[in-house]
């Protein structure tokens, strides 16, 4: 019998997760209830994680590997303030609704179907805005 040897988790491409979430929020079922609204936010800050990964990777390859708050406050300078204020936006509500608290509700279908469609803005202009010139940046 062979030996079961793990292999290195592969990243899922922000596509990927996009269309997890999708799945997720298309099929919600009685059984699903309370758990689904949780894992589709995950999916959805997994997703714009990712893309900033993959963006830094392409811009500035010293910062795919730094902690995501890092990469965020680079966001601005490399990406432009809207692009920026906009992954950071998303990127809190979503951290916000993976947690359960107490005293919360989990996030509405409307809620979550927001964030989505914010997400998948946000994974398709990360690329776009890779400025050229970026040496004023220090």
């Amino acid at each position: 019998m062979t030996p079961y040897v793990p292999t290195a988790p592969v990243a899922a491409s922000p596509q990927d997760l996009l269309a997890g979430a999708d799945l997720l929020l298309g099929t919600a079922t009685v059984s699903t209830t309370g758990v689904w609204p949780r894992a589709a936010a995950l999916l959805l800050r997994h997703a714009l994680e990712e893309a900033l990964r993959r963006y830094w990777r392409r811009v500035r390859p010293e910062l795919a590997d730094c902690p995501m708050h890092a990469q965020a406050l680079c966001l601005e300078s490399y990406a432009g303030t809207d692009t920026a204020r906009r992954w950071s936006t998303a990127w809190t509500g979503l951290s916000r609704a993976c947690h359960y608290h107490g005293y919360e509700l989990s996030p509405t279908p409307a809620e979550l179907r927001a964030w989505r469609d914010e997400v998948a803005q946000l994974l398709g202009a990360l690329p776009a805005t890779s400025r050229a010139d970026i040496s004023h940046v220090r």
